[in-house]
């Protein structure tokens, strides 16, 4: 079964710590992780019980058998409420010892003193993992990691080769940059007369960093996503608006409905995933006989990925047994066993040139497991680890109201700006 799209695209809702989960640290643990192995310890999932209990019982008893003097209680909360529940925990002193984390939410426990800072007590393992992974979840304004990376997920885009050679391009080489994609998309609508979009969203804040935008300054006090570069990005998003290049409602657009809009033919691009070409090969056998897969657009040369994390509480009483467990869980035997049981990516270094990432045997879900893995390896985490929902709707507010023409894309991510400026000093 795979995992909820909302946990792998780290979406979780922003977490705010009350002051006092910050404290004086007198209950604290040691930031020393080179003593004994030993002791009792808690381990946090999120949402994976259900269908993962036996990969999960399997490596706490992996552990336990390989340091005798260790006990590891594992505890899975349910994906709604995940934030509220570390939040509650973290004010309560009862945050489990190794925690499972996006990236969103390890900020705030990093500004609290909670997470325990990796290349002060583990760096020795940071050669293990790629080195985008390992970044995922550094905080702006802060020195120091604060979770190991575990899984990553990304996804290639689909696009129709008939609409393509329809527009006398060349299907057999898709756009890969932005400027080819603007330049594409155009063609696309002009020939035609504008019933064929070539995308079915507005950008994100994972496109202005995929365009090369600074999204925030490097202290983390501000976003900066409003410079040229982006009015620059979303003027062309308008251009394409009004040529139709852009679905017409791609303003109110869902993943389902931009994927029915490519089954119908209506858009030539699309991100997706093997259960899609599934259905394209039940619902539009035509489509999937034209079906190309391609990169994500970026004209940084770097894809976008989505990580996981396994964070160490900095207050455990047993570092040493808490530090070995988040480096176990996540270490390349586990994590690739973890990655053939749920469609994941491994993030340590090596681990995405196995056969299985690089392979194809002719089935659908390989043949995009092989795309994916092979533009992991430089990935990187786009959304800014303090960019939170709010803000992404803010955002797409003022995106909406700039390609509908109420306003200047300018003027639309001045305003985006310093909305999220607002709500990112609210976060403290």
């Amino acid at each position: 079964m795979p995992i909820p799209r909302r946990a792998l695209a780290a979406a979780a809702v922003a977490l705010v710590l009350p002051l006092s989960a910050c404290g004086s640290g007198d209950s604290g643990g040691s930031t020393d992780a080179s003593g004994r192995i030993e002791g009792d310890i808690t381990f946090q999932t999120w949402n994976l019980r259900a269908n993962f209990k036996p990969y999960f019982e399997g490596v706490v008893a992996d552990f336990e058998k390989k340091y005798p003097g260790t006990h590891v209680k594992w505890i899975d909360q349910p994906a709604e409420g995940y934030a509220d529940k570390i939040s509650a925990d973290a004010a309560g002193g009862t945050l489990p010892d190794v925690v499972n984390v996006s990236p969103d939410l390890v900020a705030p426990l990093a500004k609290a003193g909670l997470a325990l800072d990796l290349d002060k007590s583990a760096v020795r393992y940071k050669k293990e993992y790629l080195a985008g992974a390992w970044a995922g979840h550094q905080v702006p304004g802060m020195t120091g990691t604060y979770a190991f990376p575990w899984y990553l997920n990304t996804g290639p885009l689909f696009y129709n080769k008939s609409l393509f050679e329809k527009a006398g391009l060349d299907a057999a080489q898709p756009p890969t940059t932005y400027d080819e994609l603007f330049t594409d998309a155009l063609r696309l609508a002009d020939k035609s007369d504008g019933k064929v979009a070539t995308l079915a969203n507005v950008p994100t804040i994972e496109d202005f960093g995929r365009y090369g935008v600074e999204l925030m300054n490097k202290e983390g006090t501000a976003f900066s996503f409003n410079d040229a570069k982006g009015v620059q990005l979303l003027t062309k998003y308008k251009e394409l608006y009004d040529a139709k290049a852009l679905d017409p409602q791609a303003l109110t657009a869902t993943p389902e409905s931009s994927g029915k809009k490519f089954l119908t033919g209506a858009v030539a691009m699309n991100p997706g995933s093997a259960l899609d070409l599934g259905n394209f090969k039940k619902q539009a056998p035509n489509l999937y006989k034209n079906i190309g897969i391609t990169d994500q657009i970026t004209s940084t040369g770097k894809v976008n990925m989505y990580v996981m994390g396994v964070m160490v509480n900095a207050r455990t009483k047993h570092t040493p047994a808490a530090v070995a467990f988040a480096h176990f869980v996540t270490d390349a035997q586990n994590q690739m066993s973890f990655a053939k049981k749920v469609a994941i990516f491994p993030s340590t270094a090596g681990s995405l040139d196995d056969p299985y990432f690089t392979k194809e045997d002719g089935t659908d879900e390989t043949r995009v497991r092989v795309a994916a893995a092979k533009s992991l390896k430089n990935a990187v985490n786009y959304t800014p680890v303090l960019f939170s929902e709010q803000m992404k709707t803010a955002l797409r507010n003022e995106i909406a109201k700039a390609l509908q023409g109420k306003q200047s894309p300018r003027t639309a991510l001045d305003n985006a700006v310093k909305a999220c400026d607002t709500l990112l000093r609210q976060q403290g």
